[in-house]
């Protein structure tokens, strides 16, 4: 997008802050959405707006319209994890919740790992345009097989859609996750484009808070839903979880880019054996959450995670080779991945009444969005703080943008410009070790939070749901 725009790199994060705003945007309206018109219509409509949308960022002519065209892509995709929750949740019961949780989040695995290898190679040998084209027709087979496979749902159009709580809840979200993504450009919370707009964003979330506990009759999102203690600890669980699990894992093929020199293709195919891990585990704790309870498993998984990035930090703090510490950590990450994320939402649904559960899946659906958007900012706040703190790695940074400079005038480097560290022999191996260290320090730090969620998943149930969903 730089080289085919001319534009700047802080220009281009927008078209993922774009997308982001607009999830965190209607994700909060998706449980009222799904009660008025159903889940199996708003399904289906999601995903034509999604289709749409990537067929409006493929025709894109500039910069600007890029990042409003993921926005409306945004906007349709928003809802549609949720709403796939909401739908197998009412179709299983919560005796088989287990093994259809497990079916549908291998297609959510694999599409974190196969998407860079994908997307690289399309972008190597076609065009960028074709990241955005390649979802029509499986949009267009998405909806066909809805209409066809989806039963007819009966949608309860006497709810009355809360209009505060959405002026409310939507632009607060919104304007506190535009804050906490331009803390990694800031360096710091205390920046005013971040506090400023963070302000704001507490300030209407806090209004919806009081307001959705004094409104009786369905507010956007219920909160009194977490006297439920189980959805409670499920929540605080994910909130966490999200936070360092996915803040970490989003830097996983930055160190393999930077460290270990791969192109974005093989660091890709270095995330392979994650994917991997997760299915298997994905398959075989379907069922054992139907009969043993979500509980034990996700205790299990957050060990098995735990221990993965532990090795993975080890390693990276050795700069072992990809073989064999970087690979066995991975493996056992997408173990634990199989056994925590699953498991950890079958326990927040099993807990609800039929009634219930479109509310509590979006309620679910926000904690995932906010942890693991804020574990996002603030882990590249602190690898960028590392960076900073690094004479190395900023010499290294100074005299690549002096490179890049000649490249682009033609001009030699002025050698009095260059950092006298990069003079120094053995300097290169120097910015290798310094980068080593400061993804160190953010894995650690990873580890330190993901094994935190031991406490409240501790209290979720270790015993298999008794009865079905609504009674």
């Amino acid at each position: 997008f730089i080289d085919q725009f001319g534009s700047s790199q802080a220009v281009v994060a927008w078209t993922m802050t774009g997308y982001t705003l607009a999830l965190a945007t209607v994700i909060p309206i998706t449980g009222w959405a799904a009660d008025r018109f159903g889940t199996k219509r708003l399904f289906l409509g999601s995903v034509l707006a999604f289709t749409l949308g990537s067929l409006l960022c493929a025709l894109a002519a500039n910069m600007l319209q890029l990042i409003v065209f993921r926005v409306a892509q945004g906007i349709g995709g928003g809802m549609l994890l949720p709403l796939s929750f909401m739908i197998l949740t009412r179709e299983a019961g919560p005796r088989r919740l287990g093994r259809l949780m497990s079916i549908l989040s291998i297609p959510m695995l694999l599409a974190p790992i196969g998407g860079p290898i994908l997307g690289g190679w399309l972008i190597d040998t076609s065009s960028w345009r074709w990241i955005f084209l390649i979802n029509l027709p499986i949009g267009l087979v998405t909806i066909a097989l809805g209409a066809i496979i989806f039963p007819r749902d009966h949608p309860s159009r006497s709810e009355t859609f809360d209009v505060v709580g959405v002026l409310l809840l939507s632009p607060g979200l919104a304007t506190f996750l535009f804050a906490v993504s331009s803390i990694p450009r800031c360096g710091t919370v205390a920046d005013r484009h971040v506090l400023i707009p963070a302000t704001i964003g507490l300030a209407l979330i806090a209004g919806f808070v009081a307001h959705a506990w004094r409104r009786a009759d369905h507010p956007l999102i219920d909160l009194r839903l977490f006297r439920n203690p189980v959805l409670t600890h499920a929540n605080v669980t994910m909130v966490v979880f999200a936070g360092a699990f996915f803040g970490a894992g989003l830097l996983l093929p930055s160190y393999f880019q930077q460290v270990l020199h791969q192109t974005p293709m093989q660091a890709g195919l270095r995330m392979i054996p994650q994917g991997l891990g997760a299915m298997l585990t994905m398959r075989l704790t379907g069922p054992l959450v139907d009969r043993r309870g979500p509980g034990k498993i996700v205790l299990v998984g957050i060990g098995l995670i735990t221990a993965g990035l532990g090795t993975f930090a080890v390693g990276v703090a050795r700069q072992a080779d990809y073989w064999p510490t970087l690979l066995i950590g991975l493996t056992i990450m997408g173990l634990g991945m199989g056994c925590t994320m699953m498991p950890l939402s079958v326990a927040a649904v099993q807990a609800l009444t039929l009634h219930q559960i479109a509310r509590g899946t979006t309620l679910m659906s926000v904690s995932h969005q906010v942890g693991g958007s804020v574990g996002t900012a603030l882990m590249s706040m602190i690898l960028t703080n590392q960076f900073n703190r690094s004479e190395n790695i900023v010499a290294a940074n100074k005299l690549a943008a002096l490179q890049q400079q000649a490249a682009v005038s033609g001009v030699p480097v002025n050698q009095s410009a260059i950092p006298p560290q990069a003079l120094n022999a053995g300097f290169w191996d120097n910015v290798v070790h310094d980068l080593s260290r400061a993804y160190t320090a953010v894995f650690v730090i990873a580890v330190v939070l993901v094994a935190f969620t031991f406490i409240p998943a501790s209290f979720l149930p270790k015993k298999p749901a008794s009865q079905t969903v609504g009674h």
